[in-house]
């Protein structure tokens, strides 16, 4: 089962997160608490202790017994940081009731408390779920933290209406009950195989192409995008072969990863497993052009003023592949543009080359170019445009193999 670590906030609906604790602990799941300091004014840590069978923790120094780990888990030889190890341990990190308050602080991407940096230091599913009286809960502040936490990957579990803390008030903004609150972690740990028994072929990084021994024409791509696009295609169940050109990244798990150095040596990687493949990504940033006649050894600098180097096309890869298609095989594209006329370009090369989809995504944002941890793309359609907000590559991968996934079931 699951290691679950839950954040609590000051709110009396407090006594929900005891029963969904007990819940997700009978369910076999680990769990492992968080409390705000205030949180301890409606329910005591002794509580979650008992229930949990492990400490509760509410301060960033406070050393923990257990140095990270959870219940049936061994104890790690180290005493680490604990906002880092409880969350790097866990499956999921649940922040149940979550205040307006404590909304606001993760909008704003505040580390105050053990449980906004261990928000911050987490890299799993999270979920947040609110709970407040109903006109804050519909306050626009509250409406656009809401929205701002959302867009940056939080699984929200919206507040159910009826009776509300204050005597005699009745409206939106109760704590969704245990049963829910359950439902909803086990529903973001839940494998998606969306993808069994397709075969994804994807190309990532950049290609190098010689000019002598020692240097080359080459871009900046480091095969992130790709890289995510396969680790999610192969976790959703997908037999992945992975095309990548001078890629310094670890392999992703579960894919059989084919490395290439120059355009033509993935023309030939790509062309080999095209014939069987159900589904083309074509992330990687093939060169345009090289060099017609690269030195076999080091140019020398020694007397010259100048050096002229005289480049020939090289092979549209993707476009050769589309002309080899077969019924029932879905062919994305890509495009780093930069600037206002990004669609514009990605539309074109989205009919020129007889695509299904081309991902296009402006490089001259700031914090979404080469070697980025984010991105924010629009996927580019004979139907439209679908917008992917900035979020974690992985995030976006996802993005792109949902389309994948409908257009293939259309």
């Amino acid at each position: 089962m699951a290691r679950l670590l839950l954040g609590v906030t000051g709110g009396i609906a407090a006594y929900k997160a005891v029963a969904f604790v007990r819940l997700a602990t009978a369910a076999g799941h680990a769990v492992r608490v968080v409390q705000t300091p205030v949180s301890q004014r409606f329910v005591a840590p002794e509580t979650f202790r008992a229930i949990t069978g492990a400490p509760v923790l509410t301060d960033e120094f406070e050393p923990d017994p257990l140095r990270g780990a959870y219940p049936g888990d061994p104890l790690p030889t180290h005493a680490a940081i604990s906002h880092l190890a409880l969350v790097e341990r866990a499956d999921a990190y649940l922040i149940a009731p979550a205040t307006a308050n404590a909304i606001a602080g993760l909008a704003a991407g505040r580390a105050d408390s053990l449980l906004s940096s261990a928000y911050l230091a987490a890299d799993g599913p999270v979920l947040v779920a609110p709970a407040m009286n109903h006109r804050m809960w519909h306050h626009a502040a509250t409406r656009r933290n809401v929205a701002r936490i959302v867009e940056d990957g939080v699984t929200l579990v919206p507040p159910g209406s009826g009776r509300l803390a204050s005597k005699g008030e009745a409206g939106d903004g109760r704590l969704a009950e245990p049963e829910e609150l359950l439902a909803a972690v086990e529903a973001a740990l839940a494998p998606r195989r969306d993808l069994d028994g397709v075969h994804v072929l994807v190309s990532a990084g950049g290609t190098r192409e010689p000019i002598d021994a020692v240097r080359f024409v080459g871009n900046r791509s480091s095969g992130r995008m790709g890289y995510a696009v396969a680790a999610r295609a192969a976790a959703r169940g997908a037999r992945v072969t992975l095309v990548a050109a001078n890629v310094g990244l670890p392999d992703p798990p579960g894919c059989d990863v084919v490395r290439v150095a120059t355009a033509e040596e993935l023309r030939r990687a790509c062309g080999a497993a095209f014939g069987d493949a159900d589904v083309l990504v074509m992330a990687a940033a093939v060169a345009d052009f090289r060099p017609v006649a690269p030195a076999a050894g080091k140019i020398k600098k020694a007397g010259r003023d100048e050096l002229t180097i005289t480049l020939e096309a090289t092979t549209d890869v993707l476009s050769e592949l589309a002309g080899r298609r077969r019924p029932g095989q879905t062919l994305v594209g890509f495009a780093a543009e930069h600037g206002p006329e990004a669609l514009v370009h990605a539309r074109g090369k989205l009919e020129r080359k007889g695509l299904d989809a081309v991902v296009v995504n402006d490089v001259s944002l700031p914090g979404i170019a080469f070697d980025a941890d984010h991105n924010a793309v629009t996927i580019v359609t004979a139907a439209g445009d679908e917008p992917v907000a900035r979020a974690p590559k992985a995030d976006v991968a996802d993005a792109i193999l949902d389309h994948v996934v409908r257009a293939r079931t259309a």
